[in-house]
């Protein structure tokens, strides 16, 4: 099959991508429809929450920041707390205080409104290189080349790309800016975002019904699943901890906040060890936040971070209704849990104790 490498050729490609994005876009909630302006709001809540994570999975966290704060000037007021129990188990956390942050910023000395311009947006706290290209062509229609997970597979086919990622992102970058149109820029990252999600799958692409089939060199070569090459991982070190359960007679669990600043900052946690590579087992009951009997369960809780894996033990006791809480720990209702904000790790822990049926009988006789 000859290859299609002329600037006709890539004109084509841009003709043919958006006739089949004009049929087949997807219907997302942050999306405006077809020939009515983007919100750069919503653009903006969607890019950021979409940062290393599913559309699936960030549907109905937009869809419930949208419903408690449906401007930037709302969001700006709201407090770090409420922000942080509402991204709970959406991840990457540090996501959240550049979003507080870039929100007042936007709500005070930009009056409301975001800037229009990738230099410009990437100024703000939160907004890198893809989400200021992302806002600029899809709220203000400037000619950024918008380059997510998707689109760069996309583009490493249809160049056929064999340099492994990260090395090959600038030629990927580059290939995409002379594609983008420049009349609907915005449409373009959209439609190899949809491209990448729906026809273009990293394992098994529809080659056979894709609008770029006669361009793709990736298809051309017979094993477009190939590309995009990635450089080998390296192994997740393990960490390992214990963490502690108390639960008083009257249903209320021990808890506390995280530093505002660090991995999972302001989050809410079940108390603790330190996440160690050297774990020593021994010294877990020394380190427990109040005096009580605990019984380690039979089952740990395991939990993958982006650069390591964790495994946790569980210890649980009870105490008596009257305990105060130590300086820097709370007891919440147990009712109250479902609204802390605990990251997905700590939900687990939360899980597999209910799961035992252990917070109606944990060993302490302790008054």
């Amino acid at each position: 099959m000859a290859f299609k490498t002329s600037l006709d050729a890539r004109a084509g490609a841009d003709a043919a991508l958006l006739a089949w994005y004009d049929r087949y876009r997807r219907d997302l909630p942050w999306r405006a429809l077809p020939g009515a302006p983007a919100d750069p709001y919503k653009v903006w809540l969607s890019e950021i929450m979409l940062q290393q994570t599913t559309v699936t999975a960030v549907k109905p966290y937009f869809l419930g920041f949208l419903a408690r704060w449906p401007n930037v000037g709302l969001l700006a007021r709201a407090s770090a707390e409420e922000l942080m129990r509402a991204w709970a188990g959406l991840g990457y956390y540090s996501r959240t205080r550049n979003l507080h942050a870039c929100a007042k910023i936007v709500a005070g000395p930009l009056n409301g409104k975001f800037p229009d311009t990738e230099a410009a947006l990437r100024d703000l706290p939160g907004i890198g290189p893809y989400t200021a290209a992302a806002v600029a062509a899809i709220a203000f229609g400037r000619p950024a080349a918008a380059i997510d997970g998707n689109a760069e597979r996309v583009l490493a086919r249809l160049y056929a790309i064999s340099t492994p990622l990260p090395a090959a992102r600038s030629e990927i970058r580059a290939k995409a800016a002379a594609m983008v149109p420049v009349g609907r820029p915005g449409d373009f990252a959209q439609a190899m975002m949809d491209l990448g999600a729906m026809i273009c799958a990293p394992k098994h692409p529809s080659c056979d019904i894709c609008p770029l089939l006669k361009f793709c060199r990736g298809h051309a070569s017979g094993r477009p699943e190939s590309l995009p090459r990635k450089a080998p991982r390296r192994a997740r070190p393990l960490r390992q901890g214990g963490v502690f359960f108390v639960r008083r007679r009257d249903g209320a669990v021990l808890v506390r906040t995280r530093p505002p600043i660090g991995l999972l900052g302001g989050m809410t946690e079940i108390p603790g060890t330190a996440w160690q590579i050297q774990f020593d087992a021994a010294s877990v009951p020394s380190q427990a936040p109040v005096e009580a009997s605990y019984r380690k369960l039979d089952r740990q809780v395991a939990h993958a971070f982006t650069h390591f894996a964790l495994r946790l033990d569980i210890y649980v006791a009870q105490v008596p209704s009257r305990r105060r809480a130590p300086a820097g720990y709370r007891f919440v209702p147990d009712r109250g849990l479902d609204q802390e904000a605990f990251p997905s790790v700590m939900r687990k822990i939360i899980e597999a104790v209910r799961r035992l049926h252990l917070t109606d009988d944990v060993e302490n006789p302790s008054r």
